[in-house]
């Protein structure tokens, strides 16, 4: 390609960016936009900033406490098992903590754009997936797009939302963590904004303030009011968008690029976080549960028969979900062995107690 094609891509990327910066500073009435977005500019003409540098809240004056949780997932044989092990959890959690629990409702956001066998079991949304292509093989561009179908669509009683996903599994049952108008959230050490700054000053401008009042957080776990969700969910969308098509954000941010466009967008709408590092524990690195609400098991956990560590190099005894991409875990996974750290053993527990309770478990059919 020539000079001119050189200099063409980098010149859309600037414009599309400025256009980004143009709509968050001058729309802030605008209603949340309907159908699907444009797959040739990421203007965000659905912005609603807060006046004043004031924080938004949700629906204060009714003071209900009662939060709804929502996982995305697509109809894969691997996030549906997830779902149905974390939805299990989700019950006994809110089941134990009582009538005075502020778990509220759940909603499984399936983005697939059509129904599974799995309706009745897990309470569902039926969202469509970005336009083919769109998400250029990075198939979690379609969670910012389902939140904001779900936000638009659904009739949600909860004033709150906790922002979870399928590989979660709730430990004991979870307090409403906002308030003041505050988030709450799980701090993640790779979220790096100052690092960073360079490549977010296209989508976080100077004018906006220093680049620290971005958060180092992804969009889960986290809680924060419905109202303002219902605000940063379209920005979200569209600066995940962006930043997939800008080579530089992409190559920098990698695999944790939506949360990147999520902890911007927050900052974007002035909604701050209090970062609750007892949110979650991700073993094998996390050893003990402790005082924490909510298991993550995104890390294969590999280890030797005297329960030394063994990562990066596979284990005599291991569970790593990515073992059952195609087909569920079995039914009553072999226990680790001693030596290895109780965040592990809990985990393959109330794995094997969910596979063990839930009906026509290892059934594959979507």
């Amino acid at each position: 390609m020539g000079c001119g094609g050189t200099l063409f891509y980098p010149l859309l990327i600037t414009l599309s960016v400025a256009l980004i910066t143009y709509n968050i500073l001058i729309s802030s009435n605008a209603p949340l936009k309907q159908g699907f977005p444009s797959s040739s500019s990421y203007d965000d003409p659905v912005i609603q900033l807060p006046r004043g540098g004031s924080r938004i809240r949700a629906n204060s004056e009714k003071n209900r406490r009662l939060f709804h949780t929502a996982v995305t997932a697509s109809d894969s044989v691997y996030n549906t098992w997830q779902c149905r092990v974390m939805y299990y959890w989700f019950k006994k959690a809110k089941a134990s903590a009582g009538p005075g629990s502020e778990m509220g409702g759940f909603t499984r956001i399936l983005h697939n754009g059509k129904p599974d066998k799995y309706m009745d079991e897990i309470p569902t949304f039926v969202a469509q997936p970005l336009p083919s292509g769109m998400d250029q093989g990075y198939v979690v561009l379609n969670r910012p797009w389902a939140f904001v179908q779900w936000l638009q669509q659904a009739d949600i009683k909860e004033d709150y939302v906790l922002m979870s996903e399928p590989d979660h599994v709730i430990v004991k049952p979870i307090p409403n963590l906002a308030k003041d108008g505050f988030g709450a959230a799980f701090p993640f050490f790779y979220i790096e904004p100052k690092k960073y700054e360079k490549v977010l000053r296209k989508y976080y401008p100077e004018e906006r303030g220093p680049v620290t009042n971005i958060d180092p957080i992804g969009n889960s776990p986290v809680i924060l009011g419905k109202e303002a969700l219902k605000k940063i969910a379209p920005t979200w969308m569209n600066v995940s968008l962006a930043m997939k098509k800008d080579p530089e954000a992409d190559k920098a941010f990698g695999w944790v690029l939506e949360m990147y466009a999520y902890a911007v967008s927050s900052a974007l709408h002035g909604v701050s976080n209090v970062l609750h590092k007892d949110f979650m524990i991700q073993p094998p690195w996390d050893k003990e549960v402790g005082d924490k609400y909510i298991l993550h098991y995104t890390y294969g956990c590999d280890y030797d028969m005297k329960g030394h560590l063994t990562y990066g190099k596979k284990g005599e005894w291991r569970f790593d979900k990515r073992s059952y991409i195609k087909s569920p875990p079995p039914k009553n996974l072999t226990m680790p062995p001693p030596g290895v750290p109780q965040s592990v053993v809990t985990l393959v527990k109330m794995v094997n107690e969910a596979t063990a309770n839930l009906p026509d478990w290892g059934i594959i059919e979507r």
